[in-house]
């Protein structure tokens, strides 16, 4: 059977609602615990799926952070052979890296809102996320990697989603959060994050109810389309000069 295999940076921050999409699709989930499990760069750059999750670092911060470094080597090993690989939050950063893009801070973003998908992001995946209220939850941003396909924005951050060809997608926001059972999980782990943010809890855990079962559903479509549409390795990324012009 196919495995996914899931670089995981905290324990609250796991496939959520993406989870029954892959065991539906016939995938095994494999978890890979960032910075506890020792890392095997082969068995992650070879598996059928790779998905990075989020997390609290800056993919900039490699030197408090020396597992950055795996990280991104690896992902750029997959992307340079157009293996499946799918990024959010942090691992959205991370792939935009490996791309050549910059990553820094930017104007935080902390709640439910919907994003806005561009004519590309209509005819994408994403396309079930339409007037759906998303998950946000980060302060960093990434700029644009030469060659991808712009899928949505808001407006204080221009690039909440891309995907390059059919097997690579990177989400700013989180799909995948199942606000229905987990959310109380993010404002515990979260709470100095909130407390800087000036954000209230009690606000976020309101959001939540109103809009988690809506995201939920379109989540899991939005994973289960993408899944139907990976290909085998077709080495666009080559083709278009994006790994010649990474870090």
């Amino acid at each position: 059977m196919k495995t996914a295999l899931v670089l995981r940076h905290v324990g609250f921050e796991d496939l959520g609602s993406f989870a029954e999409p892959l065991t539906s699709a016939g995938y095994i989930i494999r978890y890979h615990e960032v910075g506890v499990d020792p890392w095997d760069s082969k068995r992650i750059a070879d598996a059928a799926l790779l998905i990075v999750l989020g997390g609290p670092v800056g993919v900039y911060e490699a030197d408090a952070y020396p597992f950055l470094r795996d990280e991104l080597a690896t992902v750029r090993q997959r992307l340079a052979a157009s293996r499946p690989t799918l990024g959010i939050c942090l691992g959205a950063q991370i792939i935009a890296c490996a791309l050549g893009a910059r990553v820094a801070p930017g104007t935080k973003e902390l709640g439910f809102a919907p994003v806005t998908l561009t004519e590309a992001g209509h005819a994408s995946p994403l396309r079930h996320l339409k007037g759906i209220p998303v998950l946000h939850w980060h302060g960093d941003v990434a700029t644009l990697p030469a060659g991808a396909d712009l899928l949505a924005t808001t407006h204080t951050c221009a690039n909440q989603a891309f995907a390059l060809g059919s097997n690579v997608l990177a989400v700013q926001f989180h799909p995948e959060a199942d606000a229905t059972q987990g959310i109380e999980r993010w404002l515990i782990g979260h709470t100095v994050e909130i407390a800087r943010a000036c954000v209230d809890p009690v606000d976020l855990r309101r959001q939540a109810e109103r809009h988690g079962r809506a995201l939920r559903e379109a989540g899991r479509a939005t994973l289960a389309e993408w899944l139907s549409g990976l290909h085998a390795s077709s080495g666009r990324l080559a083709d278009v000069g994006v790994i010649a012009n990474s870090r």
